[in-house]
């Protein structure tokens, strides 16, 4: 029967789309033999090796394809079955083929107990199937089933194709425009993953759950639920860069700036290359903090390989806070406005606005020594009603901050800068030194520290006279061993 397989696997190359099938079914049965033998010897890095090579196979699976495998994997007439093949479309093959799947699937037969790990990795195959062919209503019913069965289900070993199905899941609804349906569910299974000790899924549900709620533009809601919901260590360098982003986010919009920006960058460095979208959107969001915070971000930024057309909005925008010109920062806000609400930073460019100001009243105060009102406001381009005002009390507000080092004139109606001094003529080169080498010494320290052992505090200090009672029995034992000595000569 072997010989008449060969034969009939030697005819099939004739036909170039039957020639392909076998070969991705192949590697989908490998997977399941891999993802079998993963849940019998309780290897969960088995059974996340078959994910990934899943993930790299997404491409070439279609109708006949995945049809094949569930009718390999499960027992025809079960429940599994009968829900998973109904997404599935009737696909009409010829007869050598089915014959070759015949007996492939003789030589190679499943298990008479399916395992929970491949009824729920069917599951996911048949949701990724779905979702690439764009039939989003049937991947919301596929993954709310999936959820369903996930439930009731309590292994290590289901853990990790688990945390993909809840991505999808969430991913599904995002599609449809119903997010905010699936909100309590997820809050359930977060709660089913902390009680099962399940990590890899808290992390994933904690994420979702913060896209949730920043898709509505609850941050308030996000940021309670991520300070009270349990961290540990990253066990998925993807999940970890998706939370740093979230934290980032929430942390711009509470005008936490400078840790905005370090959760920013670090997930931008953080993520895979191949993740060429999500580092665009964390350099988007980290331009903007960094022109918040006074800084101007590098060239070398907006000039990354495949981002340059996405980042080209961000970039006229950085142009236009550091010349401080606020007509050009107008101009390009109202260009780009349809981009930057897409993004969700419209509500942070407004932000911007008082920088430009700062920065083009900081290069006039630079610029002149002495200059009215009137000309300030003409050169900020203030359009306003009483744009003099306007400019008086943006010069008194910016004095106040020591954004600029100048006086105000009200009777004059002046703006007044002070001259440059020379800066090595001050404190200032003193203290920075000073706090240079307050750090170095503070950080030997701590190295000198880390170097002692700790005390022996559980050990008493021994007393004059035991140490005598123990030097006596010292002597005593060494005569007594010499004495041995001489028996032996």
């Amino acid at each position: 029967m072997t010989q008449d397989v060969e034969m009939k696997d030697h005819a099939t190359p004739s036909h170039s789309v039957s020639s392909a099938v076998p070969s991705t079914l192949q590697h989908l049965k490998e997977i399941a033999s891999l993802i079998e033998t993963g849940s019998y010897s309780k290897e969960v890095r088995r059974i996340a090796r078959a994910v990934r090579l899943t993930i790299a196979l997404r491409r070439k699976l279609t109708a006949s394809v995945l049809s094949s495998f569930l009718d390999y994997v499960l027992t025809p007439g079960s429940e599994a079955h009968a829900r998973l093949s109904a997404y599935v479309p009737k696909v009409y093959v010829d007869d050598q083929e089915m014959e070759v799947d015949t007996a492939t699937s003789a030589i190679q037969t499943p298990s008479k107990h399916l395992l929970p790990e491949l009824d729920i990795y069917c599951y996911l195959l048949t949701l990724l199937f779905l979702i690439d062919q764009k039939r989003y209503n049937e991947a919301k019913a596929c993954a709310s089933a999936s959820i369903a069965r996930l439930k009731n289900l309590n292994r290590r070993t289901v853990d990790v194709i688990a945390s993909r199905l809840y991505f999808y899941y969430s991913y599904s609804y995002e599609l449809t425009g119903d997010l905010a349906e699936i909100r309590g569910n997820l809050l359930a299974l977060h709660r089913i993953a902390t009680l099962r000790h399940d990590e890899l899924g808290q992390e994933t549900l904690l994420n979702l759950l913060l896209r949730n709620y920043l898709h509505y533009n609850l941050y308030d809601l996000a940021e309670k639920l991520r300070s009270k919901a349990p961290r540990f260590e990253a066990h998925s360098n993807q999940q970890f860069c998706r939370y740093l982003f979230y934290l980032g986010k929430i942390r711009t919009i509470q005008l936490e700036y400078t840790d905005a920006k370090e959760s920013l960058l670090q997930a931008a460095r953080k993520a895979p290359v191949a993740a060429r979208g999500f580092r665009i959107q964390c350099n988007k969001w980290a331009v903007i903090v960094r022109l918040l915070l006074g800084e101007i971000p590098e060239r070398t930024i907006f000039m990354q390989r495949g981002a340059e057309k996405a980042l080209r909005p961000y970039f006229e925008l950085t142009n236009a806070v550091r010349i401080g010109d606020l007509e050009l920062f107008r101009n390009v806000a109202e260009k780009f406005a349809t981009t930057f609400s897409t993004d969700g930073t419209h509500n942070l460019i407004v932000r911007l606005r008082h920088n430009v100001i700062r920065t083009g009243l900081r290069n006039i105060s630079v610029s002149y020594s002495r200059i009215s009102l009137a000309d300030v406001a003409q050169k900020l381009r203030l359009n306003s009603a009483n744009p003099v005002a306007d400019a008086e009390s943006i010069v008194a507000k910016a004095i106040r901050d020591g954004a600029i080092d100048a006086t105000l004139d009200h009777a004059n109606g002046w703006m007044v800068s002070k001259e440059t001094g020379d800066i090595y003529s001050t404190n200032e080169p003193q203290l920075a030194f000073n706090s240079r080498i307050a750090f170095c010494l503070n950080m030997h320290n701590e190295a000198i520290r880390a170097l002692r052992f700790p005390p022996n505090t559980h050990k008493e200090k021994e007393s004059a006279e035991k140490r005598r009672e123990r030097q006596q029995q010292e002597q005593e034992l060494a005569k007594h061993i010499a004495e041995e000595d001489d028996d032996d000569f």
